[in-house]
């Protein structure tokens, strides 16, 4: 399946939107207890009379801390004010939040959704206030509020994972057949689909053609996909797969994740229940954890996202709309969220692996040697 028929399945979404800036505050708030999301305490005074508001999912996964942080620094830095928000992965706490947010006074609204369709309240709020909303990360589903969407190119994501297995394995060339259990994301998560397809596009020839069996016959994307990215689903669900299939003692070579909190899971399972030949475990994200995991030969691999890439290019997409000027996308076809096609800018996915990640994740300033200990 091909990247733009993946979007015309998967999306669908919202020509840009123009702005009307409300009005400004000066007050300071905790409003992520004030919600019952996670506690947040930001300064909301308003500096030079823009607000940003910034709504993030929750603090249980690190990306999201580390996304959150790296948009208030960059966005401080350029002089904006900042109410950041985490929503403890409920729903109704971000659409809470959301809206505080636009009564408050925010100029932009910059939101990373729990759930893709889940916000059209919130969503039909800021469109009648006239405030323009990035979408961070994930895609806004069924809405014209979206003006704009920045996210890494999530197909090639996946394309980098298979890829990754492809070269690997040498599939190209072998005779040898393997084997494969597959982890993909969250079902609300419109980039789930995304990952999963640019994995599936480059193996499924393979396992077409016999050098790939999936043992337990889970391969469609409803078969695979892991509620809220949850370690713990995850775990359990590779579990019971290793005791149906893989008991026998047969060799699992392959284990495809999209994520790292997801491949955390199936690492578990593995520690508990096998004692086959280790697998190829893929991931994306560059956790800590999953890193520290890599290091120790439990991981293969982790997509690296650098987020202060991301929260850079949204901190400028930010003043661009502010300024009334041009505002920077590089795709204006892919992502189309149910009401039009949403200008994007995508960032582009690098791999990490033991031979590579002290360059990357290191010597870039991401983490400390000692955070990798």
């Amino acid at each position: 399946m091909k990247k733009k028929l993946l979007s015309v399945l998967l999306t669908g979404a919202l020509a840009a939107s123009m702005f009307v800036g409300c009005g400004t505050s000066t007050e300071t708030t905790d409003t992520g207890a004030a919600t019952g999301g996670d506690t947040a305490t930001e300064s909301t005074a308003t500096a030079g009379g823009t607000k940003v508001g910034v709504a993030m999912p929750t603090k249980d996964l690190q990306r999201w801390n580390q996304d959150g942080a790296n948009m208030q620094k960059e966005l401080e830095a350029a002089g904006y004010t900042v109410d950041l928000q985490y929503a403890s992965n409920d729903v109704q706490t971000q659409i809470s939040q959301i809206e505080n947010m636009i009564n408050s006074g925010c100029n932009v609204l910059v939101v990373a959704a729990i759930e893709a369709s889940s916000l059209g309240e919130a969503m039909d709020m800021a469109s009648e206030a006239g405030i323009p909303v990035i979408a961070y990360d994930r895609l806004i589903m069924n809405t014209d509020a979206v003006s704009y969407y920045a996210t890494f190119d999530n197909y090639k994501v996946g394309t980098v994972q298979g890829e990754y297995i492809e070269k690997e394995l040498d599939l190209k060339n072998t005779s040898d057949n393997f084997t494969m259990e597959i982890t993909a994301g969250d079902p609300g998560d419109n980039n789930a689909g995304f990952f999963y397809q640019g994995a599936m596009d480059v193996l499924q020839p393979y396992i077409d053609n016999g050098t790939i069996t999936v043992k337990s016959g889970q391969t469609e994307f409803s078969d695979v996909a892991t509620a809220q990215w949850a370690t713990e689903t995850a775990q359990s669900r590779m579990e019971n797969i290793l005791s149906s299939y893989y008991a026998d003692g047969t060799d699992l070579d392959i284990c495809l994740c999209s994520n790292d909190s997801t491949a955390l899971g199936v690492e578990n399972a593995l520690a508990a229940n096998y004692n086959g030949k280790y697998p190829i475990v893929t991931g994306q994200d560059c956790d800590i954890e999953n890193t520290k995991n890599m290091i120790a030969g439990k991981q293969s691999m982790s997509v690296f996202k650098d987020t202060r890439t991301l929260a850079s290019q949204v901190v400028k997409m930010v003043g661009q709309i502010l300024n009334g000027e041009e505002v920077d996308v590089n795709d204006t076809e892919t992502y189309n969220n149910g009401n039009a096609v949403i200008p994007s800018y995508l960032c582009d996915p690098v791999f990490a692996d033991v031979n590579n990640y002290k360059e990357l994740l290191i010597d870039s300033g991401y983490y400390t040697e000692d955070q990798l200990q």
